[in-house]
């Protein structure tokens, strides 16, 4: 069979690699793969794939090139019918020299290798960032949209710039080109988007969700993008193709909120999805206070900042795209589905997994095991912040009972009158207050709130009752002297309250208030870690008790046995 020989530059990132491997299966091609490195290395499982098998028998073909020597690109690019071009820096450096020689100069030097060794057809991987100007969101945005006068950052502004290049070379000498514009690569061998997801979780930032988590966002997975780049070398067939000088966007089609897609990532991993919502204009004043230090470091900045203005707007604005063009011109239409390569994605990630086993197993869309706890009621809604201005409220009010009678030093009679007497004048200027005042209304207290059911008083006494008879059922089995058990539970608490009570009555009440509301909303958050070494310790301690037993009842069992 006679093969075409065609280019993949950056063929041994992540996309590069999903491209080289679609254009192996299809049985076309000889490929030649071109990246910095001066030798290519596989790992263990490309050994044995169809990457390893078409190395041996000379159907690909490893080319160490810098994108920057247009001489040595002539070399690779001759007999070449093809170039997939998508190499490209690391989207998070901020170096703008490396992003112009690379993307911009070697994007030139790509077009003139292609135009001296007449190659045929030119496919540029682009960006939807190229049209983002990080302030106006894009909703079902289409190719008709216009490169703004300033970009988000430097990989866009660049990346704009090597796209317009390489669409404005259509026709030249014979060249086709056309740039696809993938919105958000992800899929296994991803070393970007799923490990800084996972760093940031294992440091505790992912806690929280940037603005009120209702943007949404395209993503597309890499075997879908890889497939694109064959959809748009098949549609370049000839000077009078549709697709020949234009771009296109690629999606999966099914946008999703961003921060649930990150969610279902850190899920399926084992970590917690974030749930705290942070206004989007209580964090940008401290983001651009980060890019103002970073410009003022110059050459004594050491690290590139992670929390700048440019990211937040990535993670809080809407940007979705219609690939109606691409469908329709170059035959495009994901074969991967978003929640199948969700899947698969994750599945191939197991290394970054969370340490705690069974944290998937959650249901989060039911109650979590803190408000059961609580008895799901309105006790919980406070203790858990359900509503942050009742929970406020009630800390304040037990703030005031506190000091009334307990830091004052007032005897118990005259501070429960003083704060008798608040409430009675507060209650009072309430109820003499007309329904509406300045334009503001004024809720009644209904009389109900102040009337107690028969039915609690009930339950308030047979509640009562119950403790007492258990209490006095523990006593009378520690009297008949038979229960070791229940007696080495009875003093290990006594011994416990023991060493409490060396703790001021003060500092220990105070202490409960806090924990109060902040043990049960932390276990909320981090309810499977927690559980997860309550367990750990729970079981070595009962390993240390049975050994303990053991021991005890080899020295003294012979005693044991007599009585």
């Amino acid at each position: 069979m006679e093969f075409e020989f065609c280019v993949v530059t950056g063929g041994r990132r992540f996309l590069g690699r999903s491209v080289v491997r679609e254009l192996l299966q299809s049985n076309r091609w000889t490929v030649r793969i071109l990246d910095l490195d001066c030798a290519i290395t596989l790992d263990d499982e490309e050994q044995s794939s169809i990457l390893g098998e078409a190395l041996k028998s000379g159907r690909a073909v490893y080319f160490g090139v810098d994108l920057r020597d247009e001489t040595e690109l002539r070399k690779v690019f001759h007999g070449a019918s093809v170039v997939f071009h998508t190499a490209s820096p690391n989207i998070i450096l901020r170096d703008f020299n490396l992003h112009y020689q690379v993307t911009v100069q070697g994007t030139r030097n790509v077009i003139n290798a292609c135009l001296a060794c007449k190659v045929k057809k030119l496919i540029y991987t682009s960006s939807p960032s190229v049209v983002f100007d990080g302030i106006h969101e894009i909703i079902n945005g289409d190719e008709s949209l216009p490169y703004p006068d300033k970009h988000n950052d430097i990989y866009s502004e660049i990346k704009a710039q090597a796209e317009a290049m390489v669409l404005k070379s259509n026709g030249r000498d014979g060249l086709l080109t056309c740039a696809l514009r993938p919105s958000v690569t992800f899929g296994p061998g991803d070393k970007f988007l799923v490990p800084s997801i996972v760093a940031a979780a294992r440091a505790g930032k992912f806690k929280f969700i940037l603005g009120d988590g209702e943007n949404m966002c395209d993503f597309t997975y890499v075997e879908n993008v890889s497939y694109a780049h064959i959809c748009a070398e098949k549609a370049l067939d000839s000077a009078t193709s549709d697709a020949a000088g234009k771009a296109f966007f690629i999606t999966n089609m099914e946008p999703i909120k961003l921060w649930e897609f990150l969610s279902l990532i850190l899920e399926r991993l084992g970590y917690q999805r974030p749930k705290i919502h942070v206004p989007v204009s209580l964090v940008m004043p401290f983001a651009w206070m980060v890019e103002w230090t970073y410009v003022k470091l110059g050459p004594f900045r050491t690290s590139v900042p992670q929390f700048t203005p440019q990211k937040i707007r990535l993670l809080t604005c809407t940007r979705t795209f219609n690939c109606s063009k691409a469908k329709k011109i170059i035959g495009y239409s994901p074969r991967v589905s978003l929640q199948e390569g969700i899947r698969r994605t994750t599945d191939s990630f197991q290394h970054l997994r969370s340490g705690v086993p069974d944290i998937t197993n959650r249901n989060f869309d039911g109650p979590s095991k803190a408000y059961r706890w609580l008895g799901g009621g309105r006790v919980a809604d406070i203790l858990l912040w359900r509503d942050e201005k009742e929970t406020f409220g009630i800390i304040i009010a037990l703030a005031v009972v506190f000091y009334c009678f307990f830091l004052t030093g007032y005897t118990f009679i005259r501070a429960a009158a003083d704060l008798l007497l608040l409430i009675i004048a507060v209650l009072f200027i309430h109820g003499v207050l007309p329904s509406a005042v300045l334009g503001y209304t004024i809720e009644k207290i209904p009389p109900s709130t102040f009337h107690i059911s028969e039915e609690t008083v009930q339950h308030a006494f047979l509640s009562i009752r119950y403790t007492w008879n258990s209490g006095i059922a523990i006593l009378k089995s520690l009297y008949e002297g038979k229960d070791w058990i229940l007696f080495l539970k009875a003093t290990s608490l006594l011994y416990f309250l023991n060493i409490l009570g060396s703790i001021s009555f003060n500092t220990l009440l105070a202490t409960c208030l806090i924990l109060m509301f902040s043990a049960f909303c932390i276990y909320e958050q981090k309810e499977e870690e927690i559980d997860y070494l309550t367990r750990i310790t729970v079981d070595s301690l009962m390993h240390l008790k049975e050994v303990l037993i053991r021991k005890l009842y080899g020295r003294f069992g012979h005693y044991i046995k007599k009585i």
